[in-house]
């Protein structure tokens, strides 16, 4: 019988998707001697629950379940493993109205958007069901005249999932269900500062039918319940979502068991409106671009580019649009909610003094709100300089620069200007140009005239310092995979 529960204020209908424990071969467990993590509501502060703070042995003990576990995972047929992780994106969608309202409790995101990131992360699900049944054997012509020759595809083993606050459902989903389609078993650790919307997603997987030791979950620190894994030969691969700094981390201390790496790490965004576009839709989709998650997105608009001919008509509605947009806490769904923590605050603040100071005009915003410390002001500088610093640097909240171009080779030169190479947003009416500049843009993903690119069936990830691999589609699967030729004499 379903229990209702009250969580940091946020009514759930089923209490048992709560869980402060962590999830290791079938079991919820708690922390022998390392205590909790307290985690608290970014709009108020309040405490919305311990997650239990595991040590680096039980981190360890993770692993010896999912490596006990792989071989039965592995040899099961592929519509046996499909069939579970179908169940699994079943109970998503049965429960995400609860699943949100946990993910806004810990998170602090607007309600409609906590909605749709469940909806996302159940379409990563659905699909990986499907592609969990795909044939894994490739023919190919033999060089040989007595020889026949196949190609394998075989699941790497125990693989480890290191996830974000942003996203923290969406991103789970999107590598769990590829590594446990391949046949993987998987150690995933949720962000210390979302641990719930993880632990969540470990209940479903025990109601969806995984055998013990196929999905884990291990809360705690992340420089506590990370390292193991990074050193253990046994998990043969390891998937990063977080800042590039950290993954640098990850790749060194990954290097003396050369694991496969997955990562998707920072990014800088460039939009570029040229003259001819269509004014109204580049301004709606670069408010979107900038503003949603409160701007706390990889993917977020970091740098906008409006052709000198447009500048102040661009600016004039983009400023209207900022200060038209709510600001609240994420239960009363609006446009902005609070920023994840102190730091990103901090960093808001410093990216805009820092503008002004070398010749940048603030046109609204530009300190916090009064609903509380984590909460910003939509902001919008305009003529910002190349030298400022949220020119160069991630800004990940709620603040839009903006600056005018006068050619197309100067703009492309800006935009790829950065060691980032996640995402571009262009827009243009002028075919030739689209082809262009799409092709010129240094970025693994180029959006024309639109904001929203991502979803299940296609190839998630970037170039240069933005990360290694994909996530998504059936590239994202086989980043779980390795190849093996097999070479056959009948004799």
């Amino acid at each position: 019988m379903k229990q209702e529960r009250i969580v940091s204020g946020v009514e759930i209908s089923d209490g048992k998707l709560f869980r402060s424990f962590s999830y290791i071969g079938g079991k919820w467990v708690g922390a022998a001697d390392a205590g909790a993590v307290s985690v608290t509501n970014p709009a108020d502060g309040t405490i919305v629950g311990e997650a239990a703070r595991l040590s680096a042995d039980e981190s360890s003990r993770a692993v010896d379940v999912a490596q006990a576990a792989f071989a039965g995972w592995a040899g099961m047929l592929p519509q046996e493993r499909s069939a579970i992780i179908r169940r699994w994106f079943e109970l998503l969608l049965e429960h995400k109205e609860d699943l949100s309202r946990i993910m806004v409790a810990e998170q602090g995101k607007p309600l409609s958007e906590a909605r749709g990131e469940i909806d996302y992360a159940a379409s990563f699900v659905e699909f990986y069901a499907e592609e969990a049944k795909r044939p894994n054997v490739e023919g190919v012509t033999s060089h040989l005249s007595d020889a026949e020759v196949e190609v394998w595809l075989e699941p790497v083993g125990v693989v480890a999932l290191i996830t974000p606050w942003n996203f923290p459902t969406a991103m789970l989903t999107r590598k769990a269900a590829a590594a446990l389609a391949a046949g993987c078993t998987i150690v995933a650790h949720p962000s210390s500062e979302t641990p719930f919307s993880g632990t969540a997603l470990g209940e479903l997987a025990e109601r969806a039918g995984f055998p013990d030791g196929v999905f884990n979950v291990v809360t705690g620190k992340a420089s506590t319940v990370v390292p193991p894994w990074t050193a253990d030969h046994r998990v043969r691969a390891l998937s990063f979502t977080g800042s590039t700094e950290v993954g640098r981390i990850l790749y060194r201390d990954s290097a003396a068991t050369v694991k496969k790496l997955v990562m998707e790490l920072g990014g800088h965004a460039p939009v570029i409106v040229f003259k001819g576009a269509n004014l109204d839709h580049a301004v709606t989709e670069a408010i979107k671009a900038k503003f949603a998650t409160s701007g706390q997105d990889c993917l977020g608009a970091n740098r906008i580019f409006v052709e000198r001919p447009i500048y102040s008509e661009f600016c004039a509605r983009f400023i209207a649009a900022a200060k038209a947009l709510s600001v609240g806490r994420g239960m009363d769904d609006p446009d902005i909610g609070p920023l994840m923590n102190e730091k990103a605050v901090a960093k808001q603040e410093e990216h805009v003094a820092d503008a002004l100071a070398k010749g940048a005009t603030l046109t609204c915003g530009g300190k916090r709100h009064q609903l509380g410390s984590l909460f910003y002001e939509p902001t919008v500088l305009v003529d910002v300089p190349h030298d400022a610093a949220i020119m160069h640097e991630e800004t990940f909240g709620p603040v839009a620069p903006i600056t005018p171009f006068d050619t197309e080779e100067e703009v492309i030169a800006w935009a790829n200007d950065t060691e980032y190479g996640l995402v571009a947003y262009l827009h243009s009416q002028d075919p030739r140009r689209i082809y262009r500049v799409s092709r010129a843009l240094n970025f693994g993903m180029v959006a024309v005239n639109r904001t929203k690119v991502t979803g299940a069936p296609i190839p998630f990830g970037g170039t240069k310092q933005s990360g290694l691999g994909r996530e998504g589609a059936r590239l994202g699967m086989q980043e779980y995979m390795e190849i093996k030729y097999v070479c056959r004499d009948w004799g």
